[in-house]
């Protein structure tokens, strides 16, 4: 079996006739991928056939060997633009000429070894068409082609033809028939082809969900965003509630969501740099065929032009349209202007476009959930009748370093594989409780799942149900071990033990910081030692509390604690983690300032119950945690005493600190007199106690990094925009001296980044810049984000250690 590096020199051999048996794996069904090869094997007159397969694509072709070695090299060089070529084998033999023509196949069943393409925004070429009157297609919502569309979310199974999609109850009318069996159409075996005379259609209800009769659907639905109301619009992954700036307030209190930061959907990149600085690589991100929600800085005139939508924050969530049911609504509310130079020119309409799961449930993906979740939301309903199959919510994204950063992965990217530096028989790791997402791996691939949630609903619990029977469904794979978090009172946890059960399958419990950790070293396919740096809200760790600040060796299935923060305690347990002076006050306690509670959290009626729990000792179990650290920054400045959502207080400390910059400790300027962080050694000894990050390696068994001196400033800090550029300053430095030290200790050259505090950029990328610079490899999350949205895949890749290593 011959590679694609051997093409060339076997194309400079004599121009005999030869046969090639060739296959393609990859990204490459539902993409165009089949009408491409037609195409190329009749320019370069070839005979044969292409067809779909559960492995990807086959091809058979006979021709002169130059031409045939021609079109295996095509096949990798110019793929289709939704197409992810990740290998190609062929067969050669001499022939006689036994094939004649070029045909498309039927596709051939078989143990599925491919995958489905994830949803792509509208290209283009359907766009121009959309707005052309003298096309068919003049302002279809459901317009799609090879290019562009709707995939994952519709698909039932492999191989990808209409008939396993919801696309099946549509038969085409005779037109669409022609395009779709017409090999140089754009159309060409497009599953998801449609047009107004075979539909699907859209229908139009009122918030009593009674049917709207309308000539125009979508117009109707404009007159009611002109109109200050909620609309409920089913998209390509579920329902959004939609809006102008004038309903967001009501919008914002019936989702019961009072601070949390709504995304805003603009026209076209000028429109968007009305209400943000975009950078070119942000600009790309925005534009991709993906359409994520990008986090982008905000102008100085955003809040003013869209006041609350993103309160206290520096960055505000904008998207383009990527349906051509949104473009539709964009003409409609400027008045149906003609051609399509109105596309690209800057316009001031912007709309709130938030995920229709009230109360944190899981996206609303049909009618009946849409009629029962969102009445009362909702004025009007513009729904459709091409069932959703799999919801998946719109992928979040921002600029952090050089590189884009995943918050959240879901439309767009799912689901993609990623690759694993090893292969082992399938796992399925089930997540953890936030963010939850499930993997399924295959030989030496990962499937990760969309954006699951948080696992204290029904709705998201159902969903993990529903995501693993699907996954392992379309992949045809049965697991044949099941991992899950170390923390006993999951519901990942009992679903996985309750699964392996069933099975009869073992099942493997992983640390939530060791997760962390090799979901960054399996996506960068390293496999040898690592010092891994986890800083996150909360995770069980192996001695029973909670970690959240912890420096690990990992390597494999084997991770070794070495350090981690000072620990600090936790009035009312979980509740100090929505209520940062909650924090805040264990730090004075600590401080030995426990007097000053009451007065400073007057307006907490709980503050004297605190101050006694932590004189007392009840109720306060100690953390680790990054996550609770900067909420004790937050608290002790006054910037955020309770929490409208998760992340909310060091979403906002992050934002003044970018208002303001600090000289780094590091360099030894700016500072004031005595130390800004200690780190000793678990004996007790003090190892650190000035700021240099060059201090000489210790031979300790394990660090403690302790911030109280840092804590003692910002107590006494007048200044919030100063005190958050202090602690950011103060905390990137004191973790770089911190795993230097290690590193040195432990003779490894390579740090893993994990965990979700590595969402703030500030300490992300000075944390990569000070460690690079003194020699290191920092690896961070790319392919997937820093937060519980890997831990599965870590979870995953722990596991498959674990059985491939026999331990």
């Amino acid at each position: 079996m011959a590679g694609l590096d051997t093409c060339r020199m076997q194309a400079g051999r004599s121009r005999k006739m030869i046969h090639a048996q060739i296959k393609v794996s990859g990204q490459v069904q539902g993409v165009g991928f089949r009408p491409f090869v037609y195409r190329l094997a009749h320019e370069l007159g070839l005979a044969g056939w292409v067809r779909n397969s559960s492995a990807g694509v086959e091809i058979a072709v006979e021709g002169e060997q130059p031409q045939v070695m021609r079109l295996i090299e095509r096949l990798q060089s110019e793929p289709p633009v939704l197409a992810r070529v990740e290998n190609i084998t062929h067969d050669l033999r001499n022939t006689h000429g036994e094939l004649h023509g070029f045909s498309i196949a039927a596709s051939r069943d078989g143990a599925v070894l491919t995958g489905i393409a994830p949803d792509a925004a509208i290209c283009p070429d359907c766009l121009s068409e959309l707005f052309d009157p003298a096309d068919r297609r003049y302002r279809h919502p459901f317009i799609n082609c090879i290019q562009c569309g709707p995939r994952y979310t519709l698909t039932a199974r492999l191989p990808y033809d209409r008939a396993h999609t919801s696309m099946a109850k549509f038969a085409q009318c005779p037109a669409c028939q022609r395009e779709y069996d017409n090999p140089v159409s754009r159309r060409f075996h497009a599953q998801p082809n449609a047009c107004p005379q075979c539909g699907p259609r859209l229908r139009l209800f009122d918030a009593q969900w009674r049917p709207i009769e309308a000539d125009d659907p979508v117009a109707a639905v404009a007159a009611c965003l002109r109109d200050g109301q909620i609309a409920a619009i089913k998209g390509i992954g579920g329902f959004h509630l939609a809006c102008t700036q004038d309903a967001a307030a009501r919008l914002r209190d019936g989702k019961r969501r009072e601070q949390k930061p709504f995304a805003v959907m603009v026209l076209n990149l000028r429109s968007a740099q009305r209400y943000a600085d975009v950078s070119a690589g942000e600009a790309g991100l925005l534009t991709a065929a993906e359409r994520p929600v990008v986090l982008l800085h905000k102008t100085e005139n955003c809040d003013a032009q869209l006041p609350g939508i993103a309160p206290g924050l520096s960055r505000i969530g904008l998207m383009l349209p990527y349906a051509p049911l949104h473009y539709l609504l964009f003409h409609e509310l400027l008045g149906r202007p003609q051609g399509t130079d109105w596309l690209e020119a800057e316009n001031s309409i912007a709309l709130v476009m938030t995920s229709a799961n009230p109360g944190g449930e899981p996206l609303v993906k049909d009618d009946d959930e849409a009629r029962a979740s969102l009445a009362g939301l909702a004025d009007v309903f513009l729904t459709h009748d091409r069932d959703i199959l799999h919801r998946c919510d719109d992928s979040v994204m921002k600029w952090q370093g050089s590189a884009p950063a995943f918050i959240r992965r879901a439309r767009g990217y799912t689901p993609r594989r990623i690759a694993l530096p090893f292969a082992g028989p399938p796992v399925l790791a089930c997540g953890g409780w936030l963010k939850n997402t499930v993997c399924l791996t295959r030989g030496d691939e990962a499937f990760v799942s969309q954006h699951i949630g948080d696992l204290d609903h029904a709705g998201a619990r159902h969903m993990l149900d529903e995501t693993v029977d699907y996954l392992r469904d379309i992949l045809d794979v049965q697991p044949q071990a099941v991992a899950h978090d170390l923390h006993p009172d999951f519901y990942s946890t009992a679903f996985a033990q309750r699964y392996a059960a069933e099975h009869d399958l073992p099942v493997i419990a992983v640390q939530h910081h060791h997760a962390h950790i090799a979901a960054v070293c399996a996506e960068h396919g390293v496999t040898e030692a690592v010092i891994g740096l986890a800083l996150d809200g909360v995770g069980l760790g192996t001695d029973g509390s909670a970690w959240g600040g912890e420096l690990l060796r990992v390597q494999g299935a084997d991770f070794e604690r070495i350090g981690h923060l000072a620990p600090l305690p936790q009035p009312g347990g979980d509740r100090a983690a929505r209520e940062p002076w909650r924090m805040a006050a264990a730090a004075l306690h600590e401080l030995g300032r426990g007097d000053e509670i009451t007065t400073r959290f007057s307006a907490q009626p709980a503050a004297a119950t605190v101050r006694e729990m932590l004189q007392r000792g009840v109720n306060c179990s100690a953390t680790t945690s990054m996550g609770r650290l900067f909420d004790a920054a937050a608290g002790l400045l006054g910037v955020c005493e309770t929490q409208g959502y998760e992340g909310h207080a060091a979403m906002m400390l992050e934002s003044l600190a970018e208002r303001r910059s600090i000289p780094s400790p590091l360099m030894g300027e700016g500072w004031g007199e005595g130390e800004i962080w200690r780190v000793t050694s678990h004996e007790g000894q003090s190892l650190k106690t000035s700021p240099l990050l060059h201090a000489s390696p210790t031979r300790g068994e394990g660090l403690s990094l302790d911030f109280q001196s840092l804590l003692k400033q910002l107590a006494d800090c007048k200044d919030p925009v100063y005190g958050a550029a202090l602690f950011h300053a103060s905390i990137a430095a004191g973790l770089s001296d911190w795993v230097l030290r290690a590193a040195q200790q432990h003779s490894i050259r390579v740090v893993a980044l994990g965990g979700g505090c590595f969402l703030n950029s500030i300490l992300s990328e000075t944390l990569t810049k000070n460690l690079s610079q003194q020699g290191l490899r920092v690896l961070g999350a790319r392919q997937l984000p820093p937060n519980d949205g890997a831990i599965s895949f870590g979870q995953a890749a722990v596991a498959l250690c674990h059985i491939t290593q026999g331990d």
